[in-house]
């Protein structure tokens, strides 16, 4: 008698391979905020040439992730496999990474300009990668398993993020050439390793995969996505300048970075538990209770009053948060048909660059108060909400979709 194996609904070892590259992205943008502002200073630009570059560089990610993603998603179609694109984003990121602290050497001449100029090349290369890569997710996991699936990015990611935090200063010391070239070393060695964990055989015939040229792009669910990502991004990015800002208001001796690490470590720590809620309850209203969550604490900021209060608020949005960090892959990749997986990534992505240029480039900057940034920041959060809400009537459109 012949026995089958089932295919697992989870491939756990791609999964980590994709969480290595996601806890990458996000350590190589920890380190590059980080030394922003000194590196362009010390090459005579002003501090607000921080703010504009970043602006710019979103804008510019915008437009990227969606055409990218596309672009990888009729790759997979034509060739079975989006790695090429994956790899070639990578080295070409990690090369530009290395080479933006050699720029000191250059001296404040006429060559200083060159700095910018590699800083912004380097943010279109890691939006290059950065949603054909993460849109694998629907191929190495199914079903409702994705939320699950997804809590392992969350929890790498968070650690990362909490490296911003709680170690940079040990980041700074390091000097930016050491730094920015033991980011390029991960990134590498993330891509190396999604590549080595793939399914073995992961290239599939044209004729399994079905054209994406062939079907229509869904436009009403491409708005939905986007506006979650416009939402959960302007929150986010307003309640991270709102908190130490608040701190600094209300208690002036207060550990700032501390109370930031609580959150990217109640993040990390919830990230599995929270995923396998998001399974019982269904992504949608998981993301959802998250989002309501995240938007009532974001008015609770105004009142912290200690190191201790903030830490506790922050860990509870945190929490809230990891709800959300799991379900948006998911929610993305379930709006779109499997042959368009790139695409849904990439439409939240771009919305969520969109909310970092808006963040950045207006409200943080605008000397309102926290108060009244925790209320836009929750408002946002509300409109997320309200898409992911929305996507429920959408005809067609299944708490989860299968993948590709």
């Amino acid at each position: 008698m012949t026995q089958t194996t089932a295919k697992p609904s989870i491939l756990w070892g791609p999964v980590w391979g994709l969480a290595l590259m996601q806890g990458a992205i996000t350590l190589l943008w920890v380190i590059y905020n980080l030394y922003l502002v000194q590196l362009l200073t010390q090459l005579g630009f002003s501090r607000g040439w921080a703010v504009g570059l970043l602006v710019v560089e979103n804008l510019l990610a915008m437009v990227i992730e969606p055409v990218v993603g596309t672009f990888s998603d009729r790759m997979q179609y034509q060739i079975g496999t989006r790695l090429p694109i994956i790899s070639l984003g990578a080295v070409l990121a990690a090369g530009l990474f290395v080479v933006i602290p050699t720029a000191l050497v250059w001296g404040p001449g006429v060559l200083r300009w060159g700095l910018p100029l590699l800083m912004v090349a380097w943010a279109m290369a890691m939006a290059v990668f950065r949603s054909p890569a993460l849109s694998l997710l629907g191929r190495y996991a199914m079903g409702t398993q994705l939320p699950q699936a997804a809590s392992i990015l969350t929890l790498v990611g968070g650690l990362s993020g909490a490296m911003g935090p709680l170690a940079g200063q040990f980041i700074l010391g390091l000097g930016p050439l050491v730094a920015f070239s033991l980011g390029s070393v991960v990134l590498l060695t993330a891509t190396l390793v999604l590549r080595w964990a793939g399914p073995k055989g992961a290239a599939e015939s044209p004729a399994a995969i079905a054209d994406p040229t062939a079907i229509a792009i869904p436009w009403t669910s491409l708005g939905l996505v986007f506006g979650t990502g416009v939402g959960v991004g302007l929150g986010f990015r307003l309640v991270m300048s709102a908190l130490p800002a608040s701190l600094a208001q209300r208690v002036p001796h207060a550990n700032a970075p501390l109370v930031l690490g609580a959150l990217f470590i109640a993040l990390a720590l919830t990230a599995i538990p929270a995923g396998q809620l998001a399974r019982r309850l269904g992504n949608r209203r998981a993301m959802v209770l998250g989002l309501s969550a995240m938007a009532s604490l974001a008015i609770l900021v105004g009142i912290i009053s200690s190191t201790l209060v903030g830490m506790l608020l922050a860990a509870l949005f945190g929490a809230a948060l990891s709800l959300v960090s799991n379900g948006t892959l998911p929610f993305a990749l379930a709006m779109v048909p499997p042959a368009r997986a790139g695409l849904g990534t990439g439409t939240y992505f771009s919305g969520g660059a969109l909310a970092a240029s808006v963040g950045g480039g207006f409200f943080v900057n605008s000397g309102l108060g926290p108060t009244v940034i925790t209320l836009v920041a929750a408002l946002a959060f509300l409109i997320a909400g309200l898409c992911v809400g929305a996507s429920g009537q959408l005809r067609g459109v299944s708490e989860v979709r299968g993948q590709e």
